[in-house]
């Protein structure tokens, strides 16, 4: 809660000035069929789509129950990347019965919510835009009103670029922010931590290091703000999706963060200025299976405007800390320019 209050001192004045300055910081990238009209798809007659590209197999699924050879138990309301696989792996990186980058929630964070899963609930329409690349597309969803579409491409190395673009048609958004929240169950990694360049929150003078987090229990010292960020936002004391209200001691200087998987790393990177907040669980899956989420906070939103951000998803065999570093500054530079 103090983390909380300090960053809504500091920095709501900046946040608010900077969307008064002139278009939308987070203003969709218009690449998705929700926003560019010229974007042609399919709708697929199935529900999931396999995307394959270098060493990587990815199963991107709407939020329907599935029980295919690929996806045997997947489970309804889990949508995403149901199946994420080095060629040289038998087994998912993720909880085979659910997914990662899954779309969980939808909210303004006051206690209220009439369903903490909307994303989950209402149907999802899987478009085909091309062998690498397809969409989830949802309709204005009941309770919100907020129309999204979620574009999933396989990159020429495997690494899945997710574009996320979404339109609030209804002004419902109490505390005048829309918060949505994504998240990526692991199946039973040995290290449950995530790693990640940032400080305290009590020594924001020194420089960044590189820090190890896992959460003591799930919804404790849970998300992790970025240290520029520009909005904090306000959340009742009983708001119940614990993950989104309990900041850590932490806050992350550089864009991205990573989790160790056996032989594998899986990297979550995004964009610098679209101020995405790590999150995690270590039983968000399960027992024995984290969760390695993130966050996102739309201010000052306009009914009928659209949004969005753009991130990258990165799974390879993991040798070394200043490899995979190596690796992230490509993609850090490629999203820069987008």
């Amino acid at each position: 809660m103090r983390l909380m209050k300090y960053f809504f001192n500091v920095f709501i004045f900046m946040g608010f000035a900077a969307v008064m300055s002139g278009a939308h910081p987070y203003r969709a990238p218009g690449v998705t069929s929700l926003t560019n009209s010229q974007v042609k798809y399919r709708v697929a007659d199935q529900h999931t789509a396999i995307l394959k590209r270098g060493n990587i197999v990815a199963v991107v699924v709407d939020n329907a129950a599935v029980n295919t050879k690929e996806l045997p138990g997947h489970r309804a309301g889990y949508n995403g990347l149901a199946s994420l696989r080095h060629k040289d792996q038998k087994d998912n990186l993720f909880v085979p019965t659910i997914a990662g980058l899954n779309f969980e929630h939808i909210h303004d964070g006051t206690p209220a919510l009439k369903e903490k899963f909307e994303p989950r609930k209402f149907p999802m329409q899987l478009r085909i835009i091309s062998d690498d690349t397809v969409e989830l597309y949802q309709a204005p969803t009941p309770n919100w009103k907020l129309e999204s579409c979620g574009r999933y491409q396989i990159l020429e190395d495997g690494t899945i670029e997710y574009t996320f673009e979404c339109i609030p048609h209804a002004d419902l958004f109490k505390n005048g922010y829309i918060g949505l929240f994504w998240a990526s169950y692991m199946q039973a990694p040995k290290d449950r931590r995530i790693h990640f360049y940032g400080k305290s929150k009590e020594n924001l003078h020194v420089p960044a290091a590189l820090i190890s987090a896992k959460t003591p229990s799930h919804g404790v010292d849970s998300t992790h703000p970025p240290e520029n960020a520009v909005f904090f936002p306000k959340v009742a004391s009983d708001f119940p999706l614990t993950l989104v209200n309990h900041p850590s001691d932490y806050v992350y200087s550089q864009p991205w963060y990573y989790g160790i998987r056996g032989k594998y790393s899986y990297t979550q990177i995004f964009r610098d200025r679209d101020h995405i907040w790590f999150a995690q669980s270590p039983t968000g899956g399960g027992r024995l299976n984290p969760a390695w989420d993130f966050q996102w906070f739309i201010p000052n939103y306009q009914v009928g405007e659209a949004y969005g951000f753009i991130m990258r998803a990165h799974y390879a065999p993991w040798s070394d800390h200043e490899s995979l570093q190596k690796s992230v500054r490509k993609h850090l530079s490629a999203l820069a320019q987008e």
